[in-house]
C-alpha cells in the first residue's frame, strides 16, 4: 500500500466537507502522526439513508489512516428531550450499533479499524461527572441555550437537560482522547461552545470537522420524524420506488435537491478509481450516460439535459445496492426482533377513529394516549371572585356530576361565546386550587407565539359529552392521574399543536373523535395547551 503524504491525508480528510475549524493544527499534527477522531450519534429515531454520508466520510477518515471512533450516545439521546424513552434507551443503542455497522460493511468498510464506544459506559464515572459540575460552574444559561438551538429540540419550556448537551458533548472530546471531531453543520455552535470551554477546564481545543446537512426527499433536512423526508434503512424495494417517486426534484434545480446530494455526498465519495454515475436511458431521451465527476452530472442537470425521472431511476438503483445488504442482515430473527422492540410500533386503531381503550392495556412511556382528553359541554361561565383574567366552568363530562375548571380566557372569548360551548378537556392532571378554588382539569386551546390570540380547540357539534378523544394510531388505557412529579403533560405537550391546516395533531397524528373527525382552530402551526 502507497503511503500517502500529509498533504494527501489532509485532502482526504477535508473533501466534501462545508468547513474545517482548526485547520492550523491539522497540518501540524499529521507532519507528525495520524490523526484521532471521532463521530457521535444520538441513538434517537431509527437511522435513515442519510447516515450515508457520514459513513462515507469516516471511509474517508480510514483511508487517510486516522484512528476513528464511533460513539453511540445513549445519554444524549435522553437528554435530548427524552427523544429516547429511559425504557427503550439499551435497545436502541443496540439497534444503532447492529443497523451503523451493517451500513459500514455494505460500503466495505472493515469495522476492526474502528472503535465503537457507548457514552453511558464512561459518562456515568466519578471522573466526567465531576467534570459535568465543573463546567456549570462557568457555563451560562445562554450559552448552553444557544450551543444546542440547532442540535437539542427547541420546546417554550425547555428542560434542564437540554442545556446539558452541550456541554456533555465537549468533554466527550476530552474523554475520548481525540484530536478532533466531527459531525454536521447544524453541530457548529456546540464546536464552538466547546471550542470556548474546554480550556476554561485546563483541556485542549479540538479541530472540528462539519458536514452540510444534505436535503431530505421534500427538500429541507432530512429527518427521522419526518415519513415522507427520508428513506428507511429497511425499506423494501417497493417503498423505495414509491418515496423516490414523490421526491421533490424540480427540473434544472440543483439547490435544494436530496437527490443530487446523495449522489455528490455519498456515491461519488464511494465509487472507485474509474468508476461513474451511470444514467441509462432509451436512446430517444439521449441514450446511456456515465459521469466521472459530481461536476459534470451537476452542470448536465442545471442545464435541463438530464430528466429527474431519468435521476431517480438511476439513484433507485445506487441505493439498492447499498441497502441490499442490510435488508439481508436484518432478515435474521434476531435482528427483527430487536428492531421490534427497540421501535415497537403503535397499536393501531380500527376504522381511523378513535376506539375506546382496552381495559388494563399497556401504554409507553411516551405515548399520548396517557391523556385522559374528553369532550366536555360548557354549562355555566362564571367570572372568578379573586381573578380578574379567569373563568370559573362548569362543564358536562357525563359525570355524576359537572367538573368545575377554572379558565384563563377572559382576555380572548366572551361568556356568551363560551356559554353552552363544546370544548377538549384534559380530564386527568392532578386537581389544584387556582385562587381559592379547585380546578378539576384543563380546557385545551390553541395560542399564537406571543399569546396575544387565544382559542379553544374547536369540535365537530355531533361530538357527544364525556366521549373520549384519542389519537389517530395509539390506543390503550390512559393514566388515571397524571404524576406532576414525572412532568408527564408537560413532556407530551411539547409535540401538541396545530398543523399547516390548523388541525390537531400530536406529532403527524390526529386528535379525532370516537366517529374519526378530526379536530380544529383558525390557528395552523400553533401549540395547544
Amino acid at each position: 500500500m502507497v503511503e500517502l503524504t500529509p498533504e494527501e491525508k489532509k485532502e482526504l480528510i477535508t473533501r466534501n466537507l462545508q468547513e474545517t475549524l482548526g485547520e492550523d493544527k491539522l497540518n501540524a499534527i499529521l507532519k507528525e502522526r495520524d490523526l484521532k477522531i471521532y463521530w457521535g450519534t444520538a441513538t434517537t429515531g431509527k437511522p435513515h439513508v442519510a447516515y450515508f454520508v457520514p459513513m462515507s466520510k469516516i471511509a474517508d477518515f480510514l483511508k487517510a489512516g486516522c484512528e476513528v471512533t464511533i460513539l453511540f450516545a445513549d445519554l444524549h439521546a435522553y437528554l435530548d428531550n427524552m427523544k429516547a424513552p429511559w425504557s427503550l434507551l439499551e435497545l436502541r443503542t443496540q439497534y444503532y450499533e447492529q443497523v451503523i455497522k451493517s451500513m459500514l460493511r455494505s460500503i466495505g468498510v472493515p469495522l476492526e479499524k474502528l472503535r465503537f464506544v457507548k457514552g453511558s459506559d464512561y459518562q456515568l464515572s466519578k471522573e466526567y461527572t465531576l467534570d459535568v459540575y465543573k463546567l456549570t460552574s462557568v457555563v451560562t444559561q445562554h450559552d448552553a441555550k444557544k450551543a444546542g438551538a440547532e442540535v437539542v429540540k427547541q420546546v417554550e419550556y425547555p428542560l434542564l437537560s437540554g442545556l446539558l448537551y452541550p456541554g456533555l458533548q465537549a468533554l466527550d472530546e476530552e474523554y475520548l482522547k481525540v484530536d478532533a471531531q466531527f459531525g454536521g453543520v447544524d453541530q457548529r455552535k456546540i464546536f464552538t461552545f466547546s471550542e470556548k470551554y474546554l480550556p476554561q477546564l485546563g483541556y485542549e481545543k479540538r479541530i472540528h470537522f462539519m458536514n452540510p446537512m444534505v436535503p431530505g426527499l421534500a427538500g429541507g433536512k432530512m429527518s427521522s420524524s419526518e415519513e415522507d423526508s427520508k428513506i428507511d434503512l429497511l425499506d423494501s424495494p417497493a417503498n423505495l420506488k414509491k418515496k423516490l417517486k414523490k421526491a421533490f426534484c424540480e427540473p434544472g434545480n440543483i439547490a435544494d435537491n436530496g437527490l443530487l446530494s446523495f449522489v455528490k455526498h455519498v456515491l461519488f465519495s464511494l465509487f472507485a478509481e474509474g468508476e461513474g454515475f451511470e444514467v441509462k436511458r432509451v436512446p430517444d431521451h439521449g441514450g446511456d450516460v456515465t459521469f466521472l465527476n459530481y461536476a459534470d452530472l451537476e452542470q448536465y442537470y442545471a442545464e435541463n439535459k438530464l430528466h429527474p425521472g431519468d435521476l431517480k431511476a438511476s439513484v433507485e438503483k445506487y441505493i439498492n445496492r447499498l441497502l441490499d445488504p442490510i435488508r439481508k442482515d436484518f432478515e435474521k430473527p434476531e435482528l427483527q426482533k430487536l428492531s421490534l422492540a427497540a421501535y415497537p410500533p403503535p397499536a393501531k386503531v380500527k376504522g381511523g377513529a378513535a376506539a375506546a381503550p382496552a381495559a388494563g392495556s399497556a401504554v409507553d412511556e411516551d405515548s399520548p394516549a396517557r391523556l385522559d382528553i374528553r369532550v366536555g359541554k360548557v354549562l355555566e361561565v362564571a367570572r372568578h371572585p379573586d381573578a380578574d383574567t379567569l373563568y370559573v366552568l362548569k362543564i358536562d363530562l357525563a359525570e355524576a356530576q359537572p367538573r368545575t375548571i377554572i379558565s384563563g380566557l377572559v382576555k380572548f372569548v366572551t361568556q356568551e361565546e363560551l356559554d353552552q360551548r363544546l370544548v377538549a378537556v384534559l380530564c386527568n392532571l392532578k386537581p389544584s386550587k387556582m385562587r381559592g378554588i379547585l380546578s378539576e382539569g384543563m380546557v385545551l386551546c390553541t395560542s399564537n407565539a406571543d399569546h396575544t390570540v387565544v382559542e379553544p380547540i374547536v369540535l365537530p357539534t355531533t361530538a357527544s359529552p364525556g366521549s373520549r378523544l384519542a389519537f389517530e394510531g395509539f390506543s390503550g388505557t390512559p393514566d388515571e392521574q397524571l404524576n406532576p412529579k414525572k412532568k408527564v403533560w408537560e413532556k407530551l405537550s411539547v409535540d401538541l399543536k396545530t398543523n399547516a391546516e390548523g388541525q390537531a395533531v400530536w406529532k403527524d397524528s390526529f386528535l379525532l373523535t370516537t366517529e374519526g373527525d378530526k379536530l380544529s382552530s383558525k390557528l395552523a402551526n400553533c401549540s395547544i395547551k
